[in-house]
């Protein structure tokens, strides 16, 4: 495998609690329907699935607007290890930068919350 490009995010979870708490739409604009029930209102994890998606686009070499949030999914695995799924604008995306699979490290505080993703092409 060679790896196409790395992404890193840091979410301080209080700032986005309180964005959240502002505007509560921002939830279905960000996430999906599988992420909210996996997350369970559970700021620090929804934190670190935002941050997630900000890496997604940093290892395709891009930003904010890219790709539409909810075209970037993370997903756990019956473990319970965290897995990227892109669809649509975010497939696109991928394929244009060469991703074809990707590596997916999420991490969480009270205070903090943080996503390493690679992507690799084979």
């Amino acid at each position: 495998m060679t790896t196409v490009g790395v992404g890193i995010d840091l979410v301080d979870v209080e700032r986005f609690d309180q964005i959240i708490s502002r505007r509560p739409s921002l939830l279905t604009r960000l996430f999906t329907e599988n992420e909210l029930a996996d997350c369970a209102g559970r700021t620090e994890r929804l934190a670190a699935r935002f941050a997630a998606k900000e890496a997604v686009l940093k290892a395709c070499g891009v930003g904010i607007g890219a790709a539409r949030w909810r075209d970037i999914e993370i997903l756990k695995t019956p473990s319970g290890a965290p897995v990227v799924r892109v669809q649509r604008s975010a497939d696109e995306l991928a394929r244009r930068c060469g991703v074809e699979v990707w590596h997916l490290s999420l991490t969480h505080t009270d205070v903090s919350a943080g996503a390493v993703v690679v992507g690799s092409a084979s």
